[in-house]
């Protein structure tokens, strides 16, 4: 069975990371296949306030200027993958960091002006934001064969070497569709889809593509979350059959709600 498994920035950078390492080299072991992408937004918007860099956002996604790029690089293809790697490392794993300029393994394209629910009717620039146009199947299984965990940071290389910043949700769906995964688990500090999102109680177990649009229709699914269902709504119409979020786990709750869909965090189910 295979799995892309989506960590959050929120996750690679806290003391969780560890846990989930230990977590993911159990499930390798168990004839797993992974792969792992991973996002790096709050410490990205940390250096941006550091360096007195204004941070924008549509619609939960980041506005992207050369110099918030160069932010991203710093953080997400520098820092954090190598923070996670070395989280891998620690436990057992064998963790290969890649980023879009890793032999273009993640192929990108300027994302066009684009519409974007809550943000209004009008078209939107995000500047040097990309949408994936093909991944490296080649590389990544060949590393996967051989008992490697590909850790992919949410980077594109176009074809004239350009880079762009790319929300980790987004690689991760089209990792999933590509590698044709059984699932996709997204890792974040959001213990799943909430009714109320004061109320962790108010979690959603299984929730089909219908109802979740009518979350958002109806104002329920806001902010951040918003992207991260539509991107998961287009992996599930491309034969994702489950997609699960989940907040930050606890040893063994990542095999739990592979095995027990819901039980952890929501199940996004066509």
């Amino acid at each position: 069975m295979s799995f892309v498994v989506k960590i959050g920035g929120e996750v690679v950078g806290s003391g969780e990371a560890a846990l989930l390492a230990a977590d993911l080299r159990t499930l390798v072991e168990g004839d797993a296949r992974i792969a792992i992408v991973h996002g790096g937004g709050p410490q990205a918007t940390a250096l941006q306030k550091q360096l007195g860099l204004e941070t924008r956002q549509v619609a939960g996604r980041r506005v992207t200027d050369a110099a918030t790029l160069d932010v991203m690089k710093m953080v997400v293809a520098g820092k954090l993958n190598v923070d996670l790697a070395a989280a891998l490392l620690k436990v057992g794993a064998n963790p290969v960091g890649l980023n879009g300029s890793s032999s273009r393994v993640i192929a990108a394209e300027k994302r066009p002006p684009t519409v974007y629910a809550g943000a209004g009717p009008d078209p939107v620039d995000l500047g040097l934001v990309g949408d994936v146009v093909g991944l490296d199947l080649k590389l990544i299984s060949l590393l996967i064969d051989h008992g490697y965990i590909p850790v992919l940071a949410c980077l594109g290389a176009g074809k004239d070497g350009q880079m762009f910043n790319i929300n980790a949700d987004t690689v991760a769906n089209r990792a999933a569709v590509e590698l044709k995964a059984r699932g996709l688990v997204m890792i974040s500090d959001v213990t799943g889809v909430l009714r109320d999102v004061n109320d962790k109680s108010s979690r959603i177990p299984a929730l089909t593509v219908t109802e979740g649009k009518r979350l958002i229709s109806e104002g329920i699914v806001k902010d951040g979350m918003i992207p991260k269902l539509e991107e998961s709504f287009a992996a599930i119409a491309e034969g994702v059959k489950q997609i699960h979020i989940v907040g930050k786990l606890k040893p063994g709750e990542l095999a739990r709600e592979v095995e027990s869909p819901g039980s952890v965090g929501t199940v996004l189910v066509p």
